[in-house]
This record gives structure tokens, sequence and C-alpha cells, in this order.
């Protein structure tokens, strides 16, 4: 598998790299014993470690549901979490008007899937000479992800990836399509597989989205298999009382099972290559 690396210190498509972090900045405490914990483990394993948190979720299901701190909150944590433990954060904005403040603290800049063909919105965040990390919309086929990645490059920035998140297929339930991955890295960037959103159910719960942890293992490994340059979890001390996204999140012991297991197939797949 062709090396793709986007960045010296952030060596994603280089090393192994493990996106991770809650759903949602719930509050400092949570944050810190995620990034602690995922620290520990990446030191163990072998891995690069970006921590992810989101300072507002702005599409949740229902107006009444948690969204996070704020603005200001939520990027006041982040900061935090990048200074005392030194380590590059990954955050989402939702609007053109968030990203230079953002992009003071946040070393990958993310764009929501539901976001990912908002023109001013990328060329924004290309603007701003961060990674852009682009989530591939659930409505979209991989090949048309490449109009995305190419309103960032207008921008004059090159560092840009994409994540398969899951496809919409019928109401409340969203399917992988393995070939995604391959397709979207022949463009010529580094692929994240998100395996946690893929297993939710938008949604499915009424007013709030559900989800099929126990489907996230096992999609992992095949997208390891398939070829991916990192991967994407939600990661919380207790899922079933996350504020967001508790359904499809995993916990210390889960999240630790699943990045052995895919990153042992990544190697594997990186040696075969070599070949």
């Amino acid at each position: 598998m062709k090396k793709i690396c986007l960045d010296d210190e952030i060596r994603i498509g280089e090393e192994f790299t493990v996106i991770a972090g809650p759903c949602v900045a719930e509050n400092r405490e949570i944050c810190f014993a995620v990034a602690e914990f995922m620290m520990k483990i990446s030191e163990k394993l072998g891995f690069q470690y970006v921590f992810k948190a989101s300072f507002d979720k702005a599409n949740r299901t229902s107006v009444k549901s948690f969204r996070g701190l704020g603005f200001e909150g939520g990027l006041e944590i982040l900061a935090e979490i990048k200074d005392k433990c030194d380590l590059p954060v990954l955050t989402d904005v939702h609007d053109a008007s968030q990203v230079n403040k953002t992009a003071e603290i946040a070393d990958i800049i993310q764009i929501p899937a539901f976001l990912c063909r908002q023109t001013d919105l990328l060329i924004e965040a290309g603007k701003s000479g961060r990674i852009v990390n682009i989530k591939k919309g659930q409505f979209m086929a991989p090949e048309d992800m490449l109009g995305a990645v190419e309103k960032v490059r207008s921008a004059g920035n090159k560092r840009v990836m994409l994540t398969e998140r899951g496809t919409s297929f019928g109401y409340h339930n969203l399917v992988v399509d393995m070939r995604g991955l391959v397709i979207m890295r022949e463009m010529g960037v580094p692929v994240v597989f998100d395996a946690t959103h893929s297993v939710q159910l938008p949604g499915g719960l009424g007013t709030a989205s559900g989800g099929q942890r126990h489907f996230v293992r096992p999609l992992a490994r095949a997208a390891a298999a398939v070829g991916i340059d990192a991967l994407f979890l939600e990661v919380h001390p207790n899922p079933d009382k996350a504020l967001s996204d508790g359904p499809n999140s995993l916990d210390f012991k889960d999240a630790e099972a699943a990045i052995k297991e895919v990153k042992e197939i990544y190697d594997l797949t990186r040696k075969s290559s070599k070949n």
C-alpha cells in the first residue's frame, strides 16, 4: 500500500493512527479520562494518537438533546488537552465563521458528513492551513468526494483526508461499502474508517440515534484488511451514560481490543504490500 503522508509531525499515512475521544466534550473530567487512557494504550500497542471531541453537536435529532459546552467552552477543553497531554487534537466546524478560531487550537479541522458539500466551509477550512478531514456524507458516492477534496485544494491546501462513516440504507440504518475506501484513497488522500459512526442508527430511538456497537470490531477489522490509514472511534468511560452517541460508542476495554485487532491487520497489510 503506497504511503501518503500529510504532515511531518502528524504522520497520518506514515504510521498507524487512531483518532479517538468522546462524541462531544461533555466536561473536562471525561475528556481527560479518555485522553489519558488512550495515551497509555498508544504506548503499549505502538500507534499515533489524535484526541477528538466536538465542541458542539449541531445536528442532534432533538432540539432538547445535549449539544456541548458551546464554542468557547469546548475549545477551552481542547486547548487544555493539547497543552497538558501534548496531543494533537481534532474537532468539527459547522460554519465558516468558526474556522479561524478553531484553527488556533485544532491540528485537524473536521467537516461533518452532512456538510461535506458546503463550498464556503470547505474553502475556509482549506485556507486555515490545517489538515482537513472530510467525512463522506451518508448520501454521497465515494467517487463524488473528489469534488470536496478539490474545494479544499483550491485554497492551496493539499493536506486533506477522507473518512468513511457509512451510507444511508433505507431509514434509520447505515451500511459500509468497503470499496469506497479503495476509491477514495485513489484520489491521493489518506483514508480513515469511522468504525463507531458506521454502526449508528440515525434517529433510531425516535428522539435520538441508536447504535449497534457489537458490530464495531468486525467492521473495523474488515476496513483494516481493505486498507486504511487511520481508525476513528468514539470512546467513553461509560457509553450507556454518554450524553451523545452512547449506543455506538466503545468503553475502554472494547476500544483497546478493537485497536489491537486493527493494528495487527494494518501491520500485516503494510508488510505484504512491500513484498
